[in-house]
């Protein structure tokens, strides 16, 4: 076994729960406003900020929400947002982060799959959660602000809590993001508050994170990426947030100017509109002195052209929700174009042969294996799919073809898994495919991502048609009704044939060589 050194010192392992930790960060500046709302100027305070948590928590707990409970957070991202998922935390229940765009039937999936006892949301989605909650144990609908059947947040406001609902910091489930892992469709992972704080910490450390950063914060909440690097690592690192409900060029650039961004956190769409958009140039970006970009591999020309446009360096970083989501991040004294990045304080690498196991030569390619305190405990109701990820001594397969070079820098090559990475959104395939074979007049379906400069991949549809098969329009519309807006395909394409193995799985790799020909 070749564990391939970590250049960090590690870590230590903190006794506190992912909101104790954020208090941590609050506590010594409670005048400081730390939470803007981009579009309104709406702030709240340190001090602002954890009464709320804490008078929140109290009433969710006086209503009976706690340790066993699961609240079901569909919002986009604004100051309340932080509030409610670090009161739901204090009070020691679960919080399920669904993505607000999602149809009702994806959200009833969630709520379902999670056991969701309650539903935040805002009044944009009421209507979509009350058509989800149909069908589900989910029995109470709360409002951030009004909304038409829905209860106010206010009216579950209590005494505040002084303290932390106790929780085992390594076993209870703090938060259930959805990932479709390396394949499947999408499965609750089940992150601790270990989990969450280690990672935290480990960000602050392994990129340098200083107290004082403010950042526009458009990476939705409900996505790790989101959840820990910007709205946990910026509370309780000593850093503030713009919250930005969805992303809007003008509104990004303007915040990080007015506020003197130091650091943009971004994926790599916006790294493009960074290095190639006209309207860059209109604002003053002279405080960044770093752009981060995370969710999708980044080409090292794009890298380049990103750092030459605003005069600052370009650097990457790697993860999964599956890992709190980071395991490799690059400082500003060690950058490499293309490079994913260095290991993260505390975490282990190996590159492995992923059809037999064995760590292959120093420096050539295989699947990249991870282990650390930032792996998940694993996938909620399907062991299966937690045993085939997670394996023998805790190596957490990625799913990924990588190599680590002489410096330690990682470089993702390709990868096994066949999810689609559309915008920084994972799209699973089989989802896409359960979809489109429902219809009638089709037979079989296959879907694959196809490379695109904008937004990483595009999914595209390879459909076997019967009699009164749908038109190309058709289908889209089916999805455009059943889906989300980015699990939606851009190419159909007609054929007599899908490429299969033996044991029935599809041959992805031979459809998009068909398509590059």
């Amino acid at each position: 076994m070749h564990i391939y050194p970590n250049k960090f010192d590690d870590v230590p392992l903190r006794d506190v729960s992912i909101t104790e930790a954020v208090f941590e960060g609050l506590e010594a500046r409670p005048d400081e406003v730390v939470l803007t709302d981009g579009p309104t100027g709406r702030t709240l305070t340190a001090a602002k900020f954890m009464t709320q948590v804490r008078t929140l928590a109290g009433g969710l707990k006086a209503a009976g929400f706690g340790p066993g409970k699961v609240l079901g957070l569909m919002a986009p991202n604004i100051p309340e947002y932080c509030v409610v998922f670090h009161a739901a935390a204090f009070a020691g229940g679960t919080v399920t982060t669904i993505n607000p765009t999602y149809t009702a039937l994806e959200v009833r999936h969630q709520l379902t799959d999670s056991e969701a006892d309650l539903l935040v949301t805002v009044a944009a989605f009421a209507e979509t959660a009350r058509e989800a909650m149909e069908g589900t144990d989910c029995r109470d609908l709360y409002a951030i602000g009004d909304a038409v059947g829905a209860t106010s947040l206010t009216a579950l406001m209590g005494d505040p809590m002084t303290a932390q609902v106790p929780v085992d910091l390594d076993r209870h489930t703090v938060v259930l993001p959805y990932s479709s892992g390396t394949t499947g469709l999408p499965k609750g992972v089940r992150l601790s508050h270990r989990n969450l704080v280690v990672n935290v910490d480990q960000i602050i450390r392994g990129a340098g994170f200083e107290p004082g950063e403010i950042a526009a914060a458009f990476l939705p909440f409900f996505h790790i990426y989101g959840m820990t690097v910007l709205m946990n690592v910026h509370l309780a690192g000593g850093g503030a947030l713009v919250t930005l409900p969805r992303f809007d060029l003008d509104l990004f650039l303007r915040v990080s100017q007015d506020h003197g961004a130091r650091r943009l956190w971004v994926v790599p769409p916006v790294a493009l509109a960074l290095a190639k958009h006209p309207l860059v140039d209109d604002f003053d970006l002279s405080s960044v002195t770093q752009t981060f970009c995370g969710a999708a591999p980044l080409g090292a020309d794009l890298s380049n052209a990103v750092s030459a446009r605003l005069n600052c360096i370009s650097l990457q970083g790697y993860g999964m929700t599956e890992m709190s989501p980071v395991s490799h991040l690059c400082p500003e004294d060690d950058a490499k174009p293309g490079s994913s990045g260095i290991a993260a304080p505390n975490v282990q690498c190996r590159i492995v042969d992923s059809e037999t196991g064995r760590d292959v030569e120093p420096g050539t390619e295989g699947e990249l294996w991870i282990k650390g305190p930032n792996v998940m405990q694993g996938y909620l109701n399907n062991d299966a799919a937690t045993a085939a990820t997670i394996v023998e001594g805790g190596w957490l397969r990625t799913g990924d073809i990588s190599r680590i070079d002489a410096d330690g820098h990682m470089f993702v090559v390709d990868r096994l898994k066949e999810l689609i990475k559309y915008k920084g959104f994972q799209v699973a395939p089989a989802e896409l495919e359960a979809t489109i074979v429902a219809m009638d007049g089709i037979t079989d379906v296959a879907v694959i991502g196809l490379p695109d400069p904008d937004a990483g991949e595009l999914p595209m549809a390879f459909v076997i048609e019967g009699e009164n098969a749908p038109t190309d329009d058709q289908i889209k519309a089916h999805l455009a009704a059943t889906l989300s807006s980015y699990k939606q395909v851009h190419r159909i394409e007609r054929v007599d044939e899908i490429p299969k193995s033996a044991s029935g799985k599809i041959l992805r790799r031979l459809l998009r060589d068909r398509v590059t020909e």
